[in-house]
């Protein structure tokens, strides 16, 4: 079993810090398991080569690029050069070919169906967020456990039993969870999910839960945030 304790950052289960051999040129896929922050950074790449193309740039440097995603030109140059994307000297990157070329590297060309367990104020509020849907993340399916809320329309999505998950997961073909559940009942609903066959499970429940090998666990601890952001406050002046 594998364990995933508080810390200041969203934690990450089942990935490996070696070092990613380039991309395969045709699919994207990465021979080894890409670094954590590398990942990090990849992320605020694509968010940042997104808002250029909205701006209607067609290219950019690495210079610029760097400076819209907060990090260091060398270091995306470097991150870059993991997934085989060099540029090309004195054009730069071509804005949609690198976007779609980390998106295929993060494996974010596939189709991700997202499975929220709770409808509370939280599990409603991410099953609107219209971000995910943009970003190749589409939410197919809340579920919950309280019989006034079961039946409930939330946007587009009619709150399932949650004693009908295994049902839910197979005819939405969820492979992502997200759990918006208290603490005490974390656990037992996440081994639930893991038994549904969902691999991957992104939790906001303020415990650490155990997930076995071949499980990707991410947990969000807002309360944990909050805590640090207030030290780090305090210490302003």
């Amino acid at each position: 079993m594998s364990h995933n304790s508080p810390m200041p950052s969203p934690q990450h289960h089942a990935a490996s810090d070696e070092l990613a051999q380039p991309a395969h040129p045709m699919t994207g896929s990465l021979e080894k398991i890409l670094p954590e922050a590398t990942l990090v950074r990849l992320t605020q790449y694509l968010r940042a080569l997104h808002e250029l193309e909205a701006q209607g740039h067609q290219q950019t440097s690495s210079g610029v690029l760097a400076q819209e995603a907060g990090v260091n030109p060398a270091i995306l140059r470097k991150d870059l050069s993991l997934l085989g994307s060099y540029g090309t000297r004195g054009v730069g990157y071509v804005v949609t070919e690198l976007a779609e070329h980390i998106s295929k590297a993060m494996g974010l060309s596939r189709k991700w169906r997202v499975a929220i367990i709770g409808a509370g104020n939280l599990g409603r509020a991410l099953s609107g967020y219209g971000g995910f849907r943009n970003r190749g993340f589409e939410v197919v399916a809340l579920l919950d456990a309280a019989p006034e809320v079961i039946g409930s329309t939330v946007g587009e999505l009619k709150v399932s039993d949650i004693a009908e998950l295994d049902a839910v997961i197979e005819s939405t073909q969820a492979n992502i969870a997200v759990l918006s559940v208290p603490g005490p009942a974390a656990q037992e609903l996440c081994n639930k999910v893991i038994g549904c066959g969902v691999r991957s499970i992104l939790s906001f429940a303020p415990i650490a839960l155990q997930v076995p090998e071949g499980v990707n666990l991410r947990k969000v601890d807002l309360a944990t945030e909050l805590q640090i952001l207030a030290y780090h406050a305090q210490n302003l002046g």
